[in-house]
């Protein structure tokens, strides 16, 4: 019989993530998990498939039912992975809540998988980091989200000049939709033109309007249906889409004119002057938060305050093409998303850091760690091996990445590229000379790439990349070289 071979693919959407990308990724995430536990956020693990019915109905598409997640049908169920980390949430309150404390502080990392169009920087299983508070309503646990937010961009290496964090709250847009006269109960039509709002940053007005009307195709030729409002509702939208002001005070008051008498949007209008409260007294007023009405959400669970950090200036790809990637990290509140498995309401607010995103947008914008390879202990005589590795093994044991070279010894350019794929910054070489007089040779494969790139003849001679140590004192002058001291 004869067998396709089959093709060796990734899945459109995925990726194959090598040494650097995953060893940023993970001091990502550790940098991000001390802060949750600094916080006082407990660790919870849930599994990656949960039932179609526990994850509910709440991503942006709205084709066709449950569009945007994977699931499939087993003998009782239909389940499906993950899409984030709030709806298993939601499910494990209402499970163990008599064993839980209240309020419950947990924080969850993991991936999570969306079966949607994929784009740069966004891909169908990605990695989330969230914080929730589940069991208050005070505005401070909102406001407490906002600032973990900004620590934690802080702390991976971005200022609060790159991004900034917009507040908003659902109670505010859904009094001017009111007022517009478009239905809650509509959900379709109310969560077109939610999103519609949340997308005037990539589309412009025109776009916005097109959303809000009949609909709009974009330039791959992809047609979205619109919202079908008429030409008067689509000029209320518009109108509170212009609400922000030269500050916070300014856009509150702004927002005070526009929900008028509504009850909803009156409490929307002071949640947000709360949390502004809380946030300017902790940041010193920085302004590194504001309030933004365009600020919405995609995911349909949110009830209340609802904010986004998002870079302050483009990230351009490797070849300057200004690259769009959203939000790097959002979250709000959504105190009826618990409700759906107990019947009675349960407040909750909560943070998620797209960490791919994240990565993406540092990487473009040259601000991730340099990677740097292991050690690259050479074999210049395969019989000492047991000597090479004792090398290595006293590397380790300084905590030094290391490893022997185990290909084929008997060519050492070989040896050195292998080292240059491995983005080795040393390599230590030892032949029967070296063995004889006690020392090792050094080499700087860093400093050697840039003097053979810049330096003139005389500036090669005067910083050797290559150096004779003692054996003894190997370890020392490797972590010299690796400290770039």
């Amino acid at each position: 019989m004869n067998s396709q071979r089959p093709k060796p693919q990734c899945v459109k959407g995925f990726r194959d993530e090598f040494g650097h990308d995953v060893i940023s990724r993970r001091e990502m995430l550790t940098t991000i998990a001390t802060l949750f536990e600094l916080h006082g956020f407990d660790a919870l693990e849930t599994p990656a498939i949960e039932t179609l019915d526990a994850l509910g109905k709440f991503l942006p598409d709205t084709d066709r039912p449950h569009e945007g997640v994977f699931a499939w049908r087993d003998d009782e169920n239909y389940l499906a992975l993950r899409y984030d980390m709030t709806a298993p949430l939601s499910r494990v309150a209402a499970q163990y809540r008599n064993d839980l404390p209240s309020p419950y502080r947990r924080y969850a990392i993991g991936p999570v998988w969306r079966n949607e169009k994929p784009k740069v920087g966004r891909f169908r299983q990605f990695y989330q980091c969230d914080a929730d508070t589940v069991g208050s309503s005070l505005m401070a646990a909102d406001a407490e989200m906002c600032l973990l937010t900004l620590k934690i961009l802080s702390s991976v290496g971005m200022t609060k000049e790159d991004f900034v964090i917009r507040v908003n709250n659902r109670k505010v847009v859904e009094s001017v939709l009111e007022k517009a006269g478009i239905n809650r109960d509509d959900e379709g039509q109310y969560l077109t033109v939610m999103r519609a709002i949340d997308k005037l940053d990539r589309l412009g007005l025109g776009g916005v309007q097109q959303l809000l009307g009949k609909g709009r195709k974009d330039a791959s030729g992809d047609y979205t249906e619109g919202a079908g409002l008429s030409e008067s509702q689509i000029d209320v939208v518009m109108g509170f889409m212009s609400a922000k002001g030269r500050d916070a005070a300014t856009t509150v008051k702004n927002l005070e004119d526009i929900v008028g008498t509504s009850p909803l949007g009156q409490v929307g209008v002071n949640e947000l002057r709360e949390i502004m409260e809380f946030v300017e007294a902790s940041d010193q007023k920085s302004g590194a938060c504001e309030i933004d009405p365009l600020i919405v959400r995609g995911l349909g669970y949110y009830t209340g305050p609802v904010f986004e950090a998002q870079l302050c200036a483009p990230v351009h790809d490797a070849k300057g093409r200004e690259v769009e990637l959203g939000s790097v990290a959002g979250g709000g509140r959504y105190d009826g998303l618990v409700r759906r498995f107990t019947g009675q309401d349960v407040p909750a607010t909560g943070l998620s850091i797209g960490v791919d995103r994240l990565l993406t947008a540092m990487t473009m914008r040259q601000e991730a760690a340099k990677f740097v390879g292991p050690v690259i202990v050479t074999v210049m005589d395969k019989f000492r091996m047991a000597d090479y590795q004792a090398m290595a093994s006293e590397l380790r044991d300084a905590g030094i990445r290391a490893e022997v070279y185990l290909g084929n010894a008997k060519n050492f350019g070989r040896q050195m590229k292998y080292a240059d794929k491995r983005q080795a910054r040393v390599a230590v070489i030892e032949g029967s000379q070296e063995k004889e007089a006690g020392t090792v040779q050094l080499k700087d494969l860093q400093m050697g790439k840039s003097i053979a790139a810049t330096a003139s003849h005389e500036d090669w001679k005067s910083q050797p990349s290559q150096v004779t140590v003692l054996r003894h004192d190997m370890v020392k002058e490797v972590q010299r070289i690796l400290s770039g001291t």
